[in-house]
């Protein structure tokens, strides 16, 4: 029993020790650029668009249908004429025809899911938006890896830079700090189709499609809430009023 004991104390004391280090390393946290979400129907197009045209290649979101992109705005013919390209049919999953088998012999990881990406993201940095958005603009040549492309914010990425040509081929200068630690600047070397400010845009707006596609009934959500507080406190008004008309001649 005594043993027992003193391996419990011991186990506290190290808990304890190293607690600080802990600290130390979650206080570290990466840089994230603010995304600019938006529900504007006309971003969400734009982002079904870009997502349908380079990430749904390899990327699947098997927990959407087609026929829900009409919930941002979409109708039934627009979504087959420009969003479906391989005879699926309106009600489909959105599932891409590369299996996880060969994509992990080519990529070295199967590429993932994309319809929760964003929550995901979110329950490990605190904001999947924000992660998104930054990691997308965050691509510079690397030589050295498979792809030839390298990611400031997620180090040896095995995902090729797909938006290439849209925003066109970033560099790296990259610098040691005094704590050993290192600092990454990106520098444009050579322009892509869009500006930069076209770009940002671009990748918001995906981000904005990314978001909804984690939570489409979100904004729902959101207004039944407010509804269902407004009518509480209404409630609430009404119940106290009762109840100091029920009990005026006892108090």
């Amino acid at each position: 029993m005594k043993m027992r004991l003193l391996n419990l104390i011991k186990r506290a004391a190290a808990a304890l020790l190293f607690a600080p280090a802990v600290a130390m390393a979650a206080g570290a946290a990466l840089h994230l650029d603010k995304a600019p979400v938006s529900t504007d129907p006309a971003a969400l197009q734009h982002g079904a668009k870009l997502f349908v045209n380079y990430c749904l290649n390899c990327h699947s979101a098997s927990f959407t249908r087609y026929n829900q992109l009409q919930e941002i705005g979409l109708s039934e013919q627009a979504i087959r004429d420009n969003l479906m390209f391989t005879g699926e049919r309106v009600g489909d999953l959105m599932k891409i025809a590369m299996r996880p088998v060969e994509s992990k012999v080519w990529f070295g990881a199967a590429p993932p899911d994309l319809t929760l990406v964003a929550r995901q993201r979110a329950s490990e940095f605190g904001s999947g938006a924000d992660w998104l958005y930054t990691y997308l603009r965050q691509f510079y040549r690397d030589p050295a890896r498979p792809t030839g492309w390298n990611n400031v914010v997620f180090e040896n990425v095995g995902m090729p830079h797909v938006f290439w040509q849209l925003q066109g081929e970033q560099v790296a200068a990259v610098t040691e700090n005094a704590d050993g630690s290192k600092k990454v600047e990106l520098s444009l070397a050579k322009p892509g189709l869009l500006a930069p400010a076209e770009y940002d845009k671009a990748v918001a707006d995906l981000v904005s499609f990314l978001v909804w596609m984690g939570e489409p009934v979100a904004e729902k959500r959101k207004t039944i809430g407010a509804v269902v507080l407004i009518f509480l406190a209404g409630l609430f008004v009404l119940s106290y009023a009762l109840k100091k008309n029920y009990w005026k001649d006892i108090h």
